[in-house]
């Protein structure tokens, strides 16, 4: 009845897949290549739980 109360946890976990590319972009601009796989790793397991919760 109150389920619209909840916390959608796919749209917290979209705005961190966002932010962590963003934060990848600007490392791969800066010269930081290194960083920029690290985070675009980050970002790709992000959005493999994304998928997992969407696909249930």
């Amino acid at each position: 009845m109150f389920g619209f109360f909840k916390a959608n946890p796919v749209k917290k976990l979209r705005k961190e897949h966002d932010a962590k590319l963003e934060q990848a972009m600007y490392a791969q601009r800066n010269g930081d290549i290194r960083g920029y796989a690290m985070l675009t790793a980050e970002a790709e397991s992000i959005w493999k739980e994304i998928e997992s919760i969407e696909s249930q």
